[in-house]
């Protein structure tokens, strides 16, 4: 849209699962104010997620209103949001009822029978992805089963992000990163029909919006939205990719070899890689980047943030900083003690899939405390991202880290060691946000924020280890300077030792969880 010109002052939403934000950005690109707000999530039974869509509208549009109260003049909003999951929405646009979620069991049944019948690995063949119960191709033929009704009232089937950027511009789309699972070839893009049959979903191809062009992703902010959100009517409104490839954006994990992990809900690791290398074992999700011809790798775990407060329910912590500084009074592998970080009902979909995986505390004795249970806590949940690098068809250069637990010490060291690569931390409170920002900067024709890049940046040319990518910065944070503070993360680089200690303990975390594989279910 137009050549380009200098940035300007932009409010970027990350609509997450249970927390929904909004960021301002200056003139320089720098954050400049945020507001966050919790997302209810409802669970009306076993196993089910749901979330109600005006809700989740409502609360994006007050932060986003407190962020412009706070900016002044803006130039463009731009949205990334939770992935997977099905947000239907009739003909005017309407909900036809709650929003099913990425982390809803509800068709546990369905993937079970597609397991059986051979479907599942002829969709991994086709797509390199596995399927869960959380994605639309199984939430929507549990529909066609269970509520017909709603099926028929809908016109549409979004994600989060399409929601959104649907009540701000009234335009249905979605992003192609949302497109890439379960029903695109990820060759080309575009929805496969032989998909579709396989999941005998043909009927629900009227449901799919048409993936948004990477030159064709923003729309105008309606005059009923801009007056919600206290904007102008027609601001150019960006639809970015969700927030997984979002972050890596945001983290500059954009070149082959790049990774980011985020350290949120879900552990979420995920690679870039160029699309002509083999995707490899049918494990993680292979989905569009917003730089196009690139493929992101991502290893979503179901283990993350909530494990770490289940232990600190456990061991009656204040929270993940004691939990924290309970580990680091224990040395390295616990005692002897693995911890197996399975614990949601739904199981676990990355690495591997497996509905009936389950947590497990292992090598326990009488002379194990409250410490080594806190640290193999913590030694668990970080041999997963080892777990999901081993899987990945590209060994990368380095780990931009980000997300809640990014902020404690003791986890990035343990992280760099395990991983045995250097971790670099996001100058951003918000990475996921400063993806959707940057994606907007690109679609809208702007130059990027040269204010934002470090006057001595790390050596090496974009591309290769501790390069500075073209989309955003990596360098030492800034002390917090924005409202509500930022946690501040510094480079860790792998201790020789503790790499050696950590890959035998690696070896024994996956013979753990062979031997305890067998009682699951």
């Amino acid at each position: 849209m137009g050549g380009h010109r200098g940035t300007m002052a932009a409010i970027c939403v990350d609509a997450g699962t249970t927390m929904i934000k909004a960021v301002g950005y200056d003139d320089h690109g720098r954050e400049s104010a945020i507001a966050r707000r919790p997302a209810g999530v409802d669970r009306p039974r076993a196993g089910w997620a749901e979330q109600d869509m005006d809700a989740v509208w409502e609360t994006a549009a007050e932060c986003v209103r407190e962020v412009a109260a706070r900016l002044g003049a803006v130039e463009f909003l731009a949205v990334t949001a939770q992935g997977d999951g099905c947000w239907l929405v009739d003909a005017e646009g309407a909900p036809t009822g709650p929003a099913i979620l990425w982390n809803d069991g509800r068709a546990a049944d369905v993937v079970d029978a597609w397991a059986a019948g051979g479907v599942l690995t002829e969709a991994a063949r086709l797509t390199g992805s596995p399927v869960f119960a959380g994605l639309p191709c199984a939430i929507l033929a549990w529909l066609r089963d269970r509520d017909p009704g709603r099926l028929e009232r809908s016109a549409a089937a979004l994600t989060c992000g399409g929601w959104l950027f649907a009540r701000l511009t009234g335009r249905i789309a979605i992003d192609p990163s949302d497109a890439s699972v379960p029903f695109a070839d990820p060759a080309t893009g575009e929805y496969s029909p032989a998909l579709l049959s396989l999941y005998g979903l043909e009927w629900a191809r009227r449901l799919l919006p048409e993936p948004l062009p990477d030159d064709g992703r923003a729309a105008p902010l309606t005059p009923r939205a801009a007056a919600r959100l206290g904007l102008r009517p027609g601001l150019p409104v960006v639809l970015a990719p969700y927030d997984v490839p979002a972050t890596a954006i945001g983290t500059g994990a954009t070149e082959p070899g790049r990774a980011c992990v985020v350290l949120g809900t879900t552990i979420c690791t995920a690679v870039v890689m160029d699309p002509a290398v083999p995707v490899g074992a049918p494990t993680g999700f292979t989905v569009a980047l917003g730089p196009p011809g690139r493929l992101l790798r991502v290893f979503p775990t179901l283990a993350g943030t909530e494990v770490i407060d289940w232990a600190c329910r456990l061991l009656s912590l204040g929270g993940p900083a004691e939990l924290g500084d309970l580990a680091a009074s224990c040395p390295a592998g616990a005692g002897g003690l693995v911890f197996l970080p399975y614990l949601s009902p739904s199981g676990e979909r990355a690495p591997f899939l497996d509905p009936d995986a389950r947590g497990a505390l292992v090598g326990l004795t009488l002379d194990h405390g409250p410490p080594h249970v806190a640290r193999a806590v913590l030694e668990g949940l970080t041999l997963t991202i080892r777990d999901c690098l081993e899987a990945s068809p590209v060994r990368p250069s380095d780990l931009r880290l980000c997300g809640g637990g990014s902020s404690s010490p003791l986890w990035r060291r343990l992280i760099a060691a395990v991983a045995a690569l250097p971790v670099l931390g996001s100058p951003d409170a918000e990475a996921g946000a400063r993806g959707a920002h940057l994606t907007g900067l690109r679609a809208l024709g702007l130059d990027p924020p040269r204010a934002a890049v470090p006057e001595e940046p790390p050596p090496g040319e974009p591309g290769e280890p501790g390069g500075v990518s073209e989309w955003a910065r990596i360098a030492p944070p800034p002390a917090p300077d924005v409202p509500g503070g930022v946690a501040v993360h510094e480079l860790e680089r792998p201790d020789p030792a503790l790499v050696a200690r950590y890959d035998a303990l690696y070896r024994r975390f996956l013979q753990v969880r062979r031997a305890v594989s067998e009682t699951w279910g």
